[in-house]
């Protein structure tokens, strides 16, 4: 009978959906069809979901500051407990997808469905293991491990630590990395990664978030840097998109304006640097790209950590103008790049590409003994 995983998400963050899509594909890859990927908040309710989501989005932001308060009201001991009974509804969605699904284990990369599953393992209905896949780093909230699971995969050993403090059973911590796409893995030796050698033209990458603050002003000083080759992805803002295609035109070197794109990955490994927030997502896929990261924006709260550990790892900068982005930039290539190729030389040792395919292999391993076992919905 094939091994049937469970990963559940939340669209609340980019790094949530990207770390369970990478994580499905890595089932997937070698067991098709293994593997399910499902949004229960999505689920439950869709119009309210994209309500919630709107306003967290507008939270973090437009009002930084408000956010920051809440996400350390929810690192409370109480708080997860307290609030179980807001997610009645997607407790028994949860149940009906279970029941359907009929998992031998659940992944899940957003931290709401540990108390949820836990509550259902104490009352007897559910008897597969659960794991936690978390997507932050370093400033790891506490509702991802309050509540409890049957192990946690973390991205990093820096991130392993924060957790050991907090009392976390380091058996039960895995360091494996944070799921990124296939892509990573089998490009590595197909796109050569780009060098300063022989007079090459820094390659910058600009991703612009929804909420970029000083969006357009970076974009315009990038472009006057005639010296660089530049690629700006604007997302669904045509019109940043059309300001910024007519200050391209003419430049000595290559420029590319790109709205919404699926090319991300294969950017990242094409270029030397890439200006961004210190979304999940972003940083992670940078770092499997080994593309130094200059973070222009940071989210208070989960984002904190991200960009933390690239700064503590020598391995990018934090540049909040667009001004300082741009001398950052500078100084990263001047003396033929050597501050720039200390930052790559510093993403090695925290590189993990595979680590979406040494995940789904290590939960296959604990799921094993229960693929025969008792059915998940008691």
């Amino acid at each position: 009978m094939k091994q049937r995983i469970l990963v559940l998400t939340a669209a609340y963050g980019e790094g949530h959906n990207a770390a369970a899509h990478a994580l499905a594909a890595a089932f997937n890859e070698d067991l098709p069809g293994s593997a399910v990927v499902v949004d229960v908040f999505a689920l439950t309710s869709p119009r309210l979901n994209q309500l919630i989501r709107r306003s967290y989005l507008a939270a973090i932001n437009g009002t930084p500051r408000l956010w920051k308060r809440l996400y350390a009201l929810m690192d409370q001991p109480w708080f997860m407990s307290s609030g179980l009974w807001m997610l009645r509804a997607q407790s028994r969605m949860l149940e009906r997808v279970i029941e359907r699904e009929r998992p031998v284990a659940i992944c899940s990369t957003f931290p709401a469905y540990a108390a949820l599953l836990q509550r259902m393992a104490r009352d007897e209905q559910l008897a597969i293991p659960h794991y936690n896949i978390v997507t932050d780093s370093i400033s790891i909230n506490s509702v991802w491990w309050r509540p409890g699971c049957d192990g946690w995969y973390v991205p990093n050993e820096d991130s392993a630590e924060v957790m050991r403090a907090a009392g976390v059973d380091s058996a039960k911590l895995h360091v494996l990395g944070f799921p990124v796409t296939p892509f990573f893995r089998k490009n590595e030796a197909a796109l050569h990664r780009p060098s300063l050698e022989e007079g090459a033209a820094p390659r910058i990458l600009y991703i612009v978030n929804s909420g970029t603050r000083n969006a357009e002003a970076t974009a315009r000083l990038l472009l006057a840097e005639d010296s660089w080759e530049v690629t700006c992805t604007v997302g669904r803002d045509e019109a940043l998109r059309a300001t910024l295609t007519g200050l391209a035109r003419g430049r000595a070197r290559r420029a590319e304006i790109l709205g919404w794109t699926d090319r991300i990955p294969e950017l990242l490994m094409t270029h030397h640097v890439v200006v961004s927030k210190a979304g999940g997502a972003t940083t992670q896929e940078a770092i499997a790209a080994r593309c130094p990261m200059v973070v222009n924006q940071v989210v208070p709260g989960q984002e904190e950590g991200n960009c933390e550990l690239l700064l503590r790892h020598g391995a990018g900068a934090l540049a909040t103008t667009p001004e300082t982005v741009i001398s950052t930039l500078r100084a990263a290539f001047s003396d033929r790049g050597r501050a720039w190729s200390g930052w790559r030389d510093a993403l090695e040792p925290i590189a993990r590409p595979d680590a979406a395919r040494a995940i789904a292999a290590h939960v296959l391993s604990q799921a094993g003994a229960a693929a025969s076992a008792e059915p998940a919905i008691l």
